[in-house]
């Protein structure tokens, strides 16, 4: 294994730097993974342009990362050099009252790959042991990248109480719309997508305005607040709202009727990250090809080209964005 690496580097939001640091080395209960493949999302978009409430600088940047075990702790049993893992990016304390009742994602300590430790946007990244689960025999690195915001999607599905038959709204198609899609009909669901953008609707058979149906579930799976007011206004007494997306600051704050919320018994959720066991799943769906994945690989570039995969995601010029970090 060489001394140094190539990564992107935050130092202050609205730039990054291409740099030359060292190889992390592995503790003693960590492992040290060459990363195959990492995946571009909106939140490293936010991340990097933004900021974000969880991000700490200097930082690089990634939590969705694939890769190969290349050394490990000596406290470490479990795993393999040469092994392929997927990276779940939370780290949790296991002991406080969230991590108690199987809500990790909620830790007060929780620490996230890519925002409080340095993450996949590099050659190498240090991670503790128990955040990492084998990729199954057989499949594609690329494919096994999309754990991770699949993970999210099952969360959310997860909290709205999703079940057989379900009339499940999407507010979106772009690569998380099309996860919860997929994922919801693993659950025979009935998902429809709605998003305005016709090329994005049309390859999921979706509408480009809310048509007059009303919901049992409503995710919204962008950014827009617009969104939020039709996903309200379209659901089923007793339905669930889940508040899949983020929105900027501003847009953030509603007025909300709270005697319709009443009157109708409408629930409201909110879906943020995803627990370890979320990974498995995915990683297991993913496998049996359950969700299928590879049609949704628009762009596949190296480390370098991160600000063309920036532009391609703040644009919705493409779907899925996938980068190198290895040199060739």
């Amino acid at each position: 294994m060489k001394d140094l690496m190539k990564c992107i580097k935050v130092h202050e939001i609205g730039n990054f730097s291409i740099e030359s640091v060292s190889v992390p080395k592995a503790g003693p209960d960590d492992v040290c993974i060459q990363v195959e493949v990492t995946g571009l999302c909106r939140t490293d978009l936010k991340i990097i342009r933004q900021g974000h409430r969880d991000l700490t600088l200097p930082r690089i940047p990634g939590e969705e990362a694939v890769g190969i075990i290349v050394e490990k702790g000596k406290n470490v049993q479990d795993l393999s050099i040469g092994q392929l893992v997927y990276v779940y990016p939370g780290l949790w304390c296991e002991t406080c009252e969230r991590c108690q009742i199987n809500a990790e994602n909620m830790c007060i300590h929780m620490e996230i790959m890519g925002f409080h430790r340095d993450g996949g946007f590099a050659e190498y990244v240090n991670v503790p042991a128990k955040t990492v689960i084998p990729v199954p025999e057989g499949l594609n690195p690329d494919h096994a990248v999309f754990a991770e915001p699949l993970s999210c999607c099952l969360n959310a599905l997860e909290l709205a109480q999703i079940s057989s038959n379900k009339r499940v709204g999407i507010w979106g198609a772009g690569p998380a719309g099309s996860l919860l899609h997929r994922a919801a009909k693993t659950f025979n669901a009935r998902p429809v997508n709605i998003d305005p953008h016709t090329d994005r609707a049309q390859r999921i058979n979706g509408y480009l305005t809310c048509p007059d149906i009303l919901f049992d579930i409503a995710i919204v799976a962008v950014g827009d607040r617009n969104a939020y007011l039709s996903a309200l206004k379209h659901l089923n007494p007793r339905g669930t709202l889940v508040i899949f997306s983020g929105l900027q600051k501003n847009d953030a704050i509603f007025e909300i009727d709270l005697n319709e919320i009443h009157y109708h018994e409408t629930k409201i959720v909110g879906a943020y990250g995803c627990c370890f066991r979320h990974g498995k799943h995915a990683l297991s769906l993913l496998s049996d090809k359950k969700v299928i994945v590879e049609d949704l690989i628009s762009h596949q570039m190296p480390l370098e080209k991160l600000n063309d995969g920036l532009d391609i995601v703040e644009k919705k010029l493409g779907m899925k964005v996938l980068l190198y970090p290895k040199s060739n």
